[in-house]
């Protein structure tokens, strides 16, 4: 449990989504694995939104980001950890669904973001990186055949699917 805004909220780890939800967390993984960039939703600090580009990696069981020293991304999540984050649609459709996960970001630092560098699937520059685990409080996937699908999980809540 997370205290955000005054309340208590559920949070999970990528591998406690993967363990509870696998066919889900495999789908959008893939979707983050079929684009490099992505859209991140942060609180600025009047609380407006800000919409951010930005990569995402699984490493160690945990969903990631980095970013550059200083970036206003990275100032929003220091301040306040909430996040959305919406995975590349691609071009011209939606195979494979429209992913989105959100929750509450948390800045890894020493040897626990050491760590995670030296597990980083792709490359990483050199030089300083802002590197944050994204702990989840929803994923969402959104597919269409005959109808449309939404497909909603939250810890411990299993999946749960809407169609339209």
């Amino acid at each position: 449990m997370s205290a955000i805004s005054g309340h208590c909220v559920d949070m999970a780890p990528w591998e406690q989504f993967r363990t509870e939800a696998p066919e889900l967390a495999d789908a959008i993984a893939a979707r983050w694995a079929a684009h490099k960039h992505h859209v991140l939703a942060t609180l600025r600090r009047d609380g407006s939104p800000r919409v951010s580009g930005t990569e995402v990696e699984i490493a160690e069981g945990r969903l990631v980001l980095g970013s550059m020293p200083g970036a206003l991304k990275a100032r929003d999540l220091q301040r306040d950890g909430r996040y959305a984050l919406h995975a590349n649609p691609g071009h011209h459709d939606m195979a494979g669904g429209d992913a989105k996960v959100s929750g509450h970001a948390r800045e890894l630092l020493g040897d626990e973001k050491d760590g995670i560098l030296a597990a980083y699937p792709s490359d990483v520059p050199e030089g300083p990186v802002h590197v944050f685990e994204l702990d989840i409080e929803e994923a969402v996937l959104v597919t269409v055949d005959e109808k449309l699908h939404v497909d909603l999980w939250r810890p411990g809540a299993g999946v749960v699917r809407f169609d339209r």
